[in-house]
């Protein structure tokens, strides 16, 4: 398939590529032109990763994930962002074959990362860009806000474990917060009812990748250290933006 990987877009040219493709790729700068802040007031985050708790549900026996896990509910009309109680995060095996199906709980989210601008204002824009995609149909996303680190401590670190997959969710947004002494991790998307594929490796941080998750299957390839003696990680913050309900073990566990 012809496909344009990454641009300065701006909303319109967004939304028309997740309509023409399932995907974008958002340049910082275009990161900053959609939310109104400066890349500065994202890198106030970067500390928060520092911070994240070892993933204890790796069904692999790997030591190589780290991460805190949230949920907010978005209404767009009146425009609101509101964090819920803290809950587990779960997937039907139809879309996690290896963590699908389990009920997994993960230390929440700082409370000084969510109090930042930067936080709420990329939450609630890239909602309310997806929704000029496709909207859901009472006005609210349901948000899951995951930051990850995966590492190479073990030699070989996975950023997905379970393959190429989908989440079982209406939209994806993958936003690169830094990699430092590895290679590899790259990206690849792949249509979901086709042959096509695309595939390039995020560098430069606040970068977002942004998927239509009924459209596109993802996943992004295991890094490897630069020098075996040296520390090495690549971090970034998934957030998934589903209509009608976070996913939970009573709803059936049927595909998009």
């Amino acid at each position: 398939m012809h496909v344009d990987i990454q641009l300065p877009l701006g909303r319109t040219t967004a939304i028309q590529r997740l309509r023409a493709q399932g995907f974008c790729v958002l340049t910082p700068s275009a990161v900053e032109t959609l939310t109104g802040q400066p890349i500065e007031h994202f890198e106030a985050m970067r500390p928060y990763w520092d911070d994240l708790a070892a993933d204890q549900h790796l069904k692999d026996g790997g030591h190589y994930r780290y991460r805190r896990h949230g949920c907010f509910i978005q209404s767009l009309d009146p425009p609101q962002l509101e964090a819920v109680p803290h809950r587990m995060h779960w997937q039907p095996t139809t879309y996690n074959a290896l963590h699908g199906g389990m009920e997994r709980w993960f230390e929440p989210l700082a409370t000084g990362l969510v109090l930042l601008p930067a936080w709420s204002a990329l939450l609630f824009d890239l909602g309310a860009l997806f929704a000029k995609v496709r909207a859901p149909a009472d006005g609210r996303w349901y948000i899951e806000a995951h930051p990850f680190r995966i590492d190479t401590e073990g030699g070989v670190g996975r950023p997905t474990p379970e393959g190429a997959h989908r989440d079982g969710v209406d939209f994806v947004a993958v936003v690169f917060v830094g990699r430092e002494g590895v290679r590899g991790g790259e990206t690849r998307i792949f249509e979901a009812d086709g042959p096509d594929g695309v595939r390039f490796t995020l560098y430069e941080p606040w970068t977002a990748l942004l998927l239509d998750d009924e459209r596109v299957i993802h996943e992004s390839t295991p890094i490897l250290p630069d020098d075996a003696n040296a520390p090495g990680w690549r971090d970034t913050l998934v957030l998934t933006y589903r209509a009608g309900g976070f996913q939970s073990p009573g709803e059936a566990a049927t595909t998009i």
